[in-house]
């Protein structure tokens, strides 16, 4: 077992993404603000997929997943774009939830944690 912490896109406050002892925790990605719901998703997730790869997995090894709307009654076009991007037979343990993001502009917000290769 390697118990050697592994950080990602490491900054003053944060980092990307956190890898230990087989696990990837995946900070929250939000989208690009002005965009929509639906953009923002595929901005989140497009990132989510770009750490994990940096990480060493991918989105198949996906064990949770949190997803915060700033409005919960946008929960269907976020769904939209959701389920073109889960792999099939891959769905991971997920919660959605409604939240005041960090800024007014930032709809939706996704946190994952994911399983190492």
């Amino acid at each position: 077992m390697n118990n050697d912490i592994k950080r990602i896109g490491t900054g003053a406050r944060m980092s990307e993404a956190v890898c230990y002892n087989g696990i990837v925790w995946v900070a929250g990605q939000v989208g690009t603000p002005g965009d929509s719901v639906a953009d923002q998703t595929r901005t989140c997730l497009a990132e989510v997929d770009r750490i994990l790869a940096e990480a060493g997995t991918d989105k198949t090894r996906i064990l949770s997943t949190q997803i915060w709307l700033a409005d919960i009654g946008t929960f269907g076009q976020m769904n939209a774009v959701w389920d073109t991007w889960v792999p099939a037979g891959h769905t991971p343990a997920r919660a959605t939830g409604e939240a005041k993001l960090a800024t007014p502009d930032y709809l939706v917000e996704i946190i994952v944690t994911a399983a190492l290769k």
